[in-house]
C-alpha cells in the first residue's frame, strides 16, 4: 500500500484519506512482534526488543534494513557489524547491524529512482499527504509522550550512547514536543506560498516551497533519536522521500522509532533505513538520483561529502563552541553549574558542548575555577554523568591533553586521567572531565591556535583568561575559528553584550547571565551560521531552508481584447 500514490490521477477525499490511514495502521500492527523474554517493566506493543536485555543475550538483537516498504531479513545481507556494550566490554554485544556492502545497494538505488523530482507531494500534487503526515505526526507525538514509551527510548539511548537518565529522557521529551508542534495542519502550513501582483491584468507570480524528491540523511551517534527524527520528519513534511543512514553504534534507536511511526499509520514505503559504513553510503549518494544529503557530524567528513557531491549538502557539523564570561560577576554558583553542564554533560559529546571558555579576570577573583573543579568531581560513571567517549580512545584524548600542556604557561586545571574502575571497551575513551588552561596570547600564536581549537568530542575544554585591555584578542580568537554553531555570552552588561554579538556569527548564540552553549530544544532554531551549506533543525524556518527550494510560477493568461501586433524588436 502506497499512501503517496493515493492522489495520482484524482484527489482522494478526506474520508478516503482516513480509510487509507486506518488500513495502514492495521497492516502495520499485524507485523509487530515482541521479544519473548521481558525484563523491562513495560514494552510498547510495536517494539522488537527489551532494552534491559541488550548485552545480556548471546544472540543479540539484529537491526534490520528497511527498503521499499519491506524489512530485510538477516540473510539478505551477508556481513554484520557487532556493536559492543559501551559500558562493559565483558558483556555480549548489544546488537548486530547489517554491514551493507556496495553490492547490496541495488534495492536502495531502485527505491530512490522511483521518486520523482517533484517529490511524493508538493503544493500542486498529492496535497492530501500534508494532512496524512500531520495526522501521523500527531499520533507519534502522543505515543512518544506515554511514560512507558518515553522510558523505553530513554533506556535504549542509554544502552548504546551512554548518558545520564536525565539527559536521555530530555532527548525523548524534546522529540515528542517537536512532533506535537507539527501535528495536524502545521505540516501544510510549512508549504505556505505567497503571491505578487503582475505587470498587467491576468499576470501573477506565486512562490512555492518545492521538494527535492529523493534525499539522504546521515545522522550522528550522540543524539540517536532527536537529531534523526527532527531531520527525517522535516524531509517528509516537505514532500521528499528520505533514505536514513544512522550511526552504526546507535542504529537500534531509529529502527524502533520507525516501528513507532508505522504503528501510528505511516506508510512503510515513505522512508528507507540503510545500515552501512560511510563509504557505502557515499556510493549510494553518488550512484542514485539523490538530490540533497543532510549531514550531521564531524567537519572533516562534512567537507569530504560536500566535495564528492558537488556541494549538494546541508551541513550541521563541528563540535567546537565557545563561551565568554563578561566582566559583570554575579550568580557564581549558577554560572559554574551551567559551565559544567555545557562542557561535560553527555561526556562532552554534543555538537554544542562548551569547548573553550573565555573568562574575564574578575571571575578568577571569586574562585570560579575551583568551583568548576568541584562540580566536575561529582560526575560518576555509576550514574553516567560521565561515561564512554565513542569516537576517541583514551589515548587520543590524553595525547591531546599533553600536547596542550606543552604550550608555555599552560596548566592542567583538573582531570587529565583515565577513569578508575571501569570496563569500557578499548575502542572507546574513558577519561575524567578535563580542563586545560592556556594563556590567551599563547593560544593565538600561529603554531598553537589549531591545537587549542581542535574539535574533540569528549569531556574536555580549554580555559583562558582576559581583561578589559585585551578584549580585542577574544574577538580575534572567535574570528579565527572555522565553524560557528553555538556560543554563549554570559553577561547582563548591555554594552558588553552588544560588542560581542555584533562581531561574532555563531548560528545559535545564547546571551545573558543564564547563557549556555548546549540545548537544542524544539522551540528555537539550532544550527550554524556563516556557511551557505548550513543546516538548521527544529523550527519551520529550519525545515523549509533544509528540505525545500523556492519555485516561482508566473501565471499570465489574459490577452487584452484591443491587443495589436507590435513591430518586431
Amino acid at each position: 500500500m502506497m499512501l503517496h500514490k493515493a492522489a495520482c490521477g484524482r484527489s482522494a477525499s478526506p474520508s478516503q484519506l482516513r480509510a487509507l490511514l486506518h488500513k495502514s495502521i492495521q497492516a502495520n500492527k499485524s507485523t509487530l512482534f515482541l521479544t519473548t523474554t521481558k525484563a523491562f517493566s513495560s514494552i510498547p506493543g510495536w517494539a522488537t526488543f527489551d532494552p534491559a536485555l541488550l548485552g545480556k543475550n548471546s544472540t543479540p538483537h539484529y537491526v534490520q534494513n528497511l527498503v521499499s516498504g519491506s524489512w530485510q531479513e538477516k540473510d539478505a545481507i551477508s556481513k554484520t557489524i557487532s556493536i559492543p556494550d559501551p559500558i562493559d566490554k565483558s558483556s555480549f554485544p548489544i546488537c548486530t547491524v547489517p554491514d551493507t556492502q556496495v553490492s547490496d545497494l541495488t534495492p536502495f538505488i531502485e527505491s530512490m529512482k522511483k521518486v520523482p523530482k517533484s517529490g511524493l507531494h508538493n503544493p500542486l500534487k498529492n496535497v492530501e499527504r500534508y494532512l496524512y503526515l500531520g495526522e501521523v505526526t500527531r499520533r507519534a507525538g502522543e505515543e512518544l509522550s506515554r511514560s512507558d514509551v518515553s522510558e523505553f527510548f530513554a533506556q535504549s539511548i542509554m544502552k548504546c550512547s551512554p548518558k545520564s537518565h536525565a539527559q536521555a529522557l530530555g532527548e525523548v521529551k524534546v522529540t515528542a514536543a517537536f512532533l506535537k508542534n507539527f501535528g495536524g495542519d502545521n505540516v501544510r502550513f510549512l508549504a505556505r506560498s505567497f503571491g505578487v501582483p503582475g505587470d498587467h491584468l491576468g499576470q501573477e507570480s506565486v512562490g512555492y516551497r518545492w521538494p527535492f524528491g529523493p534525499v539522504a540523511i546521515i545522522a550522528p551517534f550522540n543524539f540517536p533519536l532527536e537529531i534523526p527524527v527532527l531531520q527525517l520528519m522535516g524531509a517528509l513534511f516537505m514532500g521528499n522521500k528520505p533514505v536514513l543512514k544512522p550511526a552504526e553504534k546507535v542504529a537500534l534507536v531509529m529502527e524502533q522509532f520507525l516501528h513507532l511511526l508505522h504503528y501510528c499509520g505511516m506508510d512503510k514505503e515513505d522512508v528507507d533505513l540503510l545500515n552501512c559504513q560511510g563509504p557505502v553510503a557515499q556510493e549510494l549518494i553518488l550512484n542514485s538520483p539523490i538530490k540533497l544529503t543532510q549531514f550531521t557530524g564531524s567537519s572533516r567528513v562534512g567537507e569530504l561529502l560536500s566535495e564528492k557531491t558537488g556541494g549538494k549538502v546541508k551541513l550541521e557539523d563541528a563540535g567546537f563552541d565557545w563561551k565568554i564570561l563578561g566582566p559583570d560577576v554575579s550568580d557564581v554558583e549558577y554560572v559554574a553549574w551551567q559551565c559544567d553542564q555545557d562542557a561535560y554533560a553527555s561526556s562532552g559529546q554534543k555538537c554544542s558542548a562548551q569547548s573553550m571558555l573565555f573568562m574575564h579576570e574578575n571571575w578568577d577573583d571569586v574562585g570560579l575555577l575551583s568551583t568548576l573543579k568541584e562540580n566536575a568531581s561529582q560526575r560518576s560513571l555509576d550514574n553516567l554523568t560521565v561515561g564512554p567517549v565513542l569516537t576517541h580512545t583514551t589515548k587520543d584524548i590524553l595525547d591531546h591533553t599533553n600536547k596542550l600542556l606543552e604550550i608555555p604557561g599552560s596548566k592542567l586545571l583538573f582531570g587529565g586521567k583515565e577513569l578508575e574502575k571501569h570496563n569500557i571497551p578499548d575502542v572507546y575513551g574513558a577519561v575524567e572531565p578535563t580542563a586545560v588552561f592556556v594563556p590567551l596570547d599563547e593560544m593565538l600564536k600561529e603554531e598553537n591556535f589549531e591545537t587549542c581549537a581542535k574539535e574533540l568530542f569528549a569531556p574536555f575544554q580549554v580555559v583562558t583568561k582576559y581583561n578589559d585591555a585585551n578584549m580585542c584578542l577574544v574577538l580575534e580568537a572567535c574570528e579565527r575559528m572555522s565553524h560557528h554553531l553555538t556560543a554563549a555570552v554570559v553577561s547582563n552588561d548591555a554594552k558588553f553584550l552588544h560588542s560581542i554579538l555584533a562581531n561574532t556569527v555563531n548560528g545559535t548564540t545564547y546571551a545573558g547571565k543564564r547563557a549556555r552553549t548546549t540545548g537544542a530544544p524544539q522551540n528555537h532554531w539550532f544550527g550554524p551560521a556563516g556557511d551557505p551549506r548550513g543546516a538548521g533543525i527544529g523550527t519551520p524556518e529550519a525545515i523549509k531552508l533544509v528540505w525545500s527550494c523556492h519555485r516561482e510560477i508566473i501565471t499570465d493568461n489574459l490577452v487584452p481584447d484591443e491587443w495589436e501586433k507590435p513591430a518586431a524588436t
